[in-house]
C-alpha cells in the first residue's frame, strides 16, 4: 500500500466534507486514512477579514426583485424552485447526511401561507440506495449578484435535524443541481463560494453565519454564531438576513448582526438560494431514536436590490 502525506485546511464540522469530496466534484475512489495529526492552527480568517472592513458602510436595497410568499395550497411553485434529489457523491450526500431528498409533495408543500419542508422517518429507496429518512432540498431558479435576502422561518428542534438557509455560486459544478443542469457548472466547491445565512449547531442552542470560499491558494472560511437562548426559533418565526454588495457582506438574525466581512472573490458573481432540511450529518448529529417527522416552516423568501 502506498502512503502519502497531505495537508488539508479544515474546521470542525467540515473535515469529512473536505476529505470525501474529490477534485472533480464526484465520488471517485476509496481512500483509507490511518492517521490524522493537527500540525498547525492557522490565523482566524474572520479576524483577518475585518482588517479593511468599513463598519459604517450603509446598504441601500429598496426594490423587491424576486420573492415567494408561499400563497395557496399544494406543491411548490416550480417556476421559482427546483427539487434537487440526485445524490452528489454517488451513494450519498456530503457532510454524512442520512436522508434522501425527494420531489414528493409529502416532503415539500405549501399550506396556509407557508412553505413546509418536512423530514420524515421512512425507508425509501432511490438511485439504487435505501435511506431511512426523506426530506427536500430546493434550489432557486433565480440567481443574482448583490442584494438583500430576507427569509422568515421557523426551525425544527428535534435532535438530528439540520435545517439550512444558504447560497451557492451559480457556477458550481454539482451533480443534479439546477444551475449545473442548465449549463452553468464550471467549478467545484469551495471555488464557487458558499454563504450560510442560517444553520444551527448540533445542540440547537446557536445559529451559525458562515462564508466558505477559495482565495486562489487555499480554502478559507469565516464563521460566527449567535446564541438562541433568548430566541425560540421552533415556536416563533424569525428573520434570517443577508446584505451583500461590492464592499461588504453582513448576516443578521432579526435585527442582530451575527457576522460580517469584506467582499472578496468569488462573491463578485451570481449566487442562488437553497432551502433544505437534512438529517444527521456533521451538524445534525445523532438522530433522536424516537424521531418520526419535523418541519422547517418558511413564511417568505424575498430578495431586494
Amino acid at each position: 500500500m502506498r502512503r502519502y502525506t497531505f495537508l488539508f485546511p479544515f474546521f470542525i464540522g467540515t473535515l469529512f466534507f473536505v476529505l470525501n469530496f474529490s477534485v472533480l466534484g464526484e465520488y471517485d475512489a476509496f481512500v483509507v486514512y490511518d492517521r490524522i495529526n493537527l500540525k498547525q492552527v492557522g490565523r482566524d480568517v474572520s479576524s483577518s477579514r475585518l482588517e479593511n472592513l468599513d463598519k459604517s458602510h450603509k446598504f441601500t436595497f429598496n426594490t423587491l426583485v424576486w420573492s415567494d410568499e408561499f400563497e395557496g395550497q399544494g406543491g411548490i411553485d416550480t417556476s421559482k424552485w427546483f427539487h434537487q434529489t440526485k445524490l452528489i457523491l454517488g451513494d450519498r450526500w456530503a457532510n454524512n447526511e442520512e436522508q434522501h431528498y425527494t420531489a414528493r409533495i409529502e416532503n415539500a408543500y405549501v399550506a396556509n401561507g407557508t412553505l413546509r419542508i418536512k423530514a420524515k422517518k421512512e425507508p425509501y429507496t432511490d438511485q439504487g440506495h435505501q435511506k431511512e429518512y426523506t426530506s427536500a432540498r430546493l434550489n432557486s431558479k433565480f440567481a443574482f449578484k448583490y442584494g438583500k435576502v430576507v427569509v422568515r422561518a421557523k426551525l425544527p428542534n428535534v435532535a438530528g435535524t439540520w435545517p439550512a438557509i444558504w447560497l451557492l455560486g451559480k457556477n458550481i459544478k454539482e451533480i443534479g443541481g439546477y444551475w449545473t443542469n442548465e449549463g452553468f457548472g464550471k467549478v467545484t466547491w469551495p471555488h464557487c463560494g458558499e454563504i450560510d445565512i442560517m444553520e444551527p449547531n448540533i445542540e440547537k442552542t446557536q445559529t451559525l453565519a458562515t462564508w466558505h470560499w477559495f482565495n486562489g491558494r487555499e480554502y478559507q472560511m469565516n464563521s460566527k454564531q449567535i446564541p438562541l437562548s433568548n430566541v425560540d426559533a421552533s415556536q416563533n418565526f424569525h428573520d434570517f438576513i443577508l446584505e451583500w454588495d461590492s464592499k461588504s457582506m453582513r448576516i443578521y438574525l432579526d435585527d442582530t448582526l451575527v457576522n460580517e466581512m469584506s467582499t472578496v472573490k468569488p462573491y463578485d458573481k451570481e449566487f442562488y438560494i437553497l432551502l433544505n432540511l437534512a438529517m444527521g450529518g456533521n451538524l445534525g448529529g445523532i438522530v433522536d431514536p424516537d424521531f418520526t417527522e419535523d418541519i422547517m416552516e418558511i413564511d417568505f423568501v424575498r430578495v431586494y436590490q
